[in-house]
């Protein structure tokens, strides 16, 4: 069973979504000695980072049902299909497409990284060539079941490779607990293990763990904890080579991208695609319909800020123009959103996402699809964030955390020489800074697929999706909504996974 689970692995390995990450060919790892060296089981690590780099994770699964449960973006074509729009809406069901399409391959991803670790346990290799490989495959575990434990709550938790499938098919639910504990170990394993710098920011390095260390316990309420964490990351910035960007919009830039040091992740996609493998659908779900634009071939008008958005970011914030475009190009004329419909009715009347489509390179198909464009899953703009969050619910009223923000706005105020957003004062109660906190997230990271656990983690959506929010949702209920359903498939093969999540 195993050998065929190996060469299964394998075989996926043809492809590899993340284009900076280099492979040992398949042809070079024998049936009979499949994991021979650390450079064999980088290439597992490698597999699960491909399973990341397509459309029914990064793609588009995940990557919109996070986009669209925020209370930032909305659907703009009423005609998309009906599982966007139930996520969007709070409709959910448990046999909602983008969930069941999400969670077998969320779990490949996971049997990757247990393959990793796994045969790297059988390897008499030295610990310095071992253990920066290894510490890939237990960061990107943690990484993933960090995504589902927010979405799902209790899920089953797997750390070896499944060698006989009846067993899997009986596994029970992990508790949330538990499956924290379990990301917290994997990530405090991996902070020792990977080194403090990689030639590609697409592999993770001992600051990129403890940045999603300071994340996972901001989440947990661990507020200490999370705040070592970040000033450990912040106190090594020379070591770890990590600064802000200069220009806010070199971070959406494909040229801009790999010469900067602000991501701690990011997620590398390619300009090619082979089916769905390696395709990027963000540019394309959040681009307008018609659009001549980039010479993409418009997009889809799927995923859109509502009006509410741009009419409440501050117009003097640079961050605003770099993150939203409020005019297309429509018969050689630049016009402005208001007259988006005119040219296809299923735009809406409302500024649309930039950060994805004005400076995407080389893309493998139309509407920007297959993009060249990374993914910052994680930027030291956040981790300044985490550690002024953090740091105000031990000690309030902390000019080191004023500090932090105001880095941040610095930037943000050089882009276009302004005003604004200024200097955050001192004096603040602890109640004012930590909605400050919030509201900064909100533009700093817009439509970077934050707002919405930071909504969960914070227990805002009774405010946000309430009738004087961003985007009303009247179908919100605080008992259901915070976790997504179970996918109907995966407990009619298993029971053990019942009951549901509550109100599915």
């Amino acid at each position: 069973m195993k050998r065929l689970q190996y060469i299964g692995l394998l075989l996926s390995l043809i492809f590899i979504g993340c284009s900076d990450l280099e492979e040992v060919p398949v042809g070079q790892l024998s049936p009979d000695g499949l994991i021979n060296s650390p450079e064999d089981v980088q290439t597992l690590v490698n597999g699960a980072i491909g399973n990341m780099a397509t459309e029914a994770y990064w793609g588009r699964k995940l990557s919109l049902p996070i986009m669209l449960r925020s209370d930032m973006v909305s659907i703009g074509d009423q005609g998309t299909p009906g599982r966007r729009q139930d996520v969007d809406r709070f409709s959910m069901a448990s046999d909602n497409g983008m969930v069941t399409a999400l969670w077998p391959r969320a779990y490949q991803v996971i049997a990757g990284t247990n393959e990793a670790i796994a045969a790297a346990a059988r390897l008499d290799s030295p610990a310095e060539q071992l253990n920066p490989v290894v510490g890939q495959a237990y960061f990107f575990r943690a990484y993933t079941y960090y995504h589902l434990v927010r979405l799902f709550g209790d899920i089953p938790y797997l750390d070896a490779p499944v060698e006989n499938i009846d067993d899997a098919k009986t596994i029970s639910k992990t508790s949330a607990d538990q499956v924290y504990a379990n990301i917290i170990a994997d990530l405090e394993m991996a902070k020792e293990m990977l080194p403090n710098t990689q030639s590609v920011r697409a592999l993770p390095s001992k600051a990129t763990a403890a940045a999603f260390l300071a994340s996972v316990y901001l989440t947990l309420g661990e507020f200490q904890n999370s705040y070592n964490e970040a000033k450990f990351i912040i106190d090594g910035e020379a070591e770890f080579n990590l600064g802000l960007a200069s220009d806010f919009q070199d971070l959406f830039n494909h040229s801009k991208q790999a010469g900067l040091n602000e991501f701690l992740l990011s997620l590398d996609f390619n300009g090619f695609s082979e089916g769905n493998d390696g395709r990027d659908y963000t540019p394309a779900l959040t681009g307008i319909r018609a659009n001549e634009r980039g010479n993409i071939g418009g997009g889809w008008s799927v995923a859109v800020p509502t009006i509410n958005v741009y009419n409440s970011w501050d117009g003097r914030d640079y961050r605003k123009a770099v993150s939203l475009d409020t005019t297309g190009i429509f018969g050689g004329e630049e016009l402005r959103f208001d007259r988006f419909p005119e040219f296809d009715s299923r735009n809406i009347q409302s500024a649309y996402i930039a950060k994805y489509t004005r400076a995407i390179g080389p893309t493998g198909t139309g509407n920007g699809r297959a993009s060249s464009l990374n993914y910052a899953l994680m930027r030291y703009a956040e981790v300044l964030l985490i550690a002024a969050e953090a740091l105000n619910e031990i000690s309030p009223g902390s000019g080191e955390a004023v500090g932090y923000i105001n880095r941040v706005r610095a930037r943000a105020r050089a882009g276009n020489g302004s005003d604004f957003p200024a200097d955050v004062v001192s004096g603040l109660s602890q109640e004012e800074f930590r909605d400050l906190v919030l509201e900064e997230r909100k533009w700093e990271l817009a439509f970077e697929f934050k707002r919405w656990y930071d909504i969960k983690r914070r227990q805002l959506g009774s405010e946000v999706f309430g009738p004087n929010g961003l985007e009303p949702q009247p179908n919100f209920d605080p008992s259901r909504d915070y976790l997504f359903p179970l996918p109907f498939d995966e407990l009619d093969r298993n029971p053990n996974l019942a009951p549901n999540n509550t109100g599915y």
